[in-house]
C-alpha cells in the first residue's frame, strides 16, 4: 500500500531551529550540569546518536523532562525570528497538491508550533499536530496518531532529521525518510538505515511519485 500520510518532525525538518536551540541550551548549561556546546562541539555532536548525545552530555536524565520544558519557553520568544528550511513550504506544498494528508509530530510545544507555521503561511498545509513531552517518546506519538485517525503503518511514512527520528519510526513499523539538513548529519543518519535519505527538500516529490533509490 502506497503511504497516503506523511508525518513531519518540526524542529531541523521544517523549522530551522538548530542555532536557537544551541543558543539556549548553551545559556542553561550551568543550571542543568552539562557542557557548553562550542562551534567544534556541535560539528561533533551532529554525528552522535542521540543517545550518544544525551550520554556525552552528562546531563541527568532525572533532568531531561524539566530541560525539554525551559527550552520550549525560551524557544517561544523566538518564533518569529525562526525561518523554515529552504525548499521546505515549496515541497509541503506540492505534497498536499497531490493528496497527501500532512501531519507534525514533535517534542516542542504546539503552540511553538502553531505560531511558526501561521507566520510563516505555513498552517492551512497540515491536518494534524501532536507534542510530546519526552526526548524517546515519538514511537508512542506514532502509535497514539494511527490509531486514532485509524491509519494502518504502511500508510505513513515519517520524515525527519534525528536517529532518534528513525529508531521511533522504525519501532512504529513505519518508513522513514531521514533529512540532511538538519541536526544529525548525513553519515551518522545513514548508519541507523532510514529508507530514504535525502539532502534537498524536493526529493520528499521524488521519494513520494517512486523515483528515488530507496537504502533499504
Amino acid at each position: 500500500m502506497t503511504p497516503k500520510v506523511i508525518i513531519f518532525d518540526f524542529d531541523g525538518t521544517i523549522a530551522d531551529t538548530v542555532d536557537a536551540l544551541v543558543s539556549i541550551a548553551n545559556r542553561l548549561a550551568v543550571d542543568f550540569g552539562y557542557r557548553h556546546i562550542s562551534p567544534e562541539q556541535l560539528g561533533f555532536l551532529k554525528n552522535l546518536t542521540s543517545r550518544e548525545i544525551i550520554k556525552y552530555s552528562g546531563v541527568s536524565l532525572f533532568k531531561i523532562p524539566f530541560l525539554v520544558k525551559k527550552v520550549k519557553g525560551e524557544l517561544k520568544d523566538r518564533i518569529p525570528e525562526l525561518k523554515p528550511i529552504p525548499g521546505i513550504k515549496e515541497a509541503l506544498i506540492e505534497l498536499q497538491n497531490q493528496g497527501y494528508k500532512l501531519g507534525i509530530i514533535t517534542s516542542n510545544s504546539k503552540e511553538n508550533v502553531t505560531q511558526f507555521l501561521t507566520i510563516n503561511d505555513l498552517n492551512h498545509l497540515f491536518d494534524f499536530i501532536y507534542s510530546g513531552i519526552t526526548i524517546f517518546g515519538k514511537t508512542t506519538i506514532i502509535n497514539n496518531v494511527l490509531r486514532q485517525k485509524q491509519l494502518q503503518p504502511q500508510e505513513v511514512i515519517y520524515v525527519g532529521d534525528e536517529t532518534r527520528d528513525i529508531e521511533a519510526s522504525k519501532k512504529a513499523n513505519i518508513q522513514v525518510i531521514a533529512v540532511g539538513w538538519g541536526f544529525n548529519s548525513p553519515e551518522v543518519l545513514a548508519k541507523q538505515n532510514p529508507d530514504y535519505l535525502i539532502q534537498q527538500p524536493s526529493e520528499l516529490i521524488e521519494v513520494m511519485n517512486g523515483s528515488y533509490f530507496s537504502l533499504s
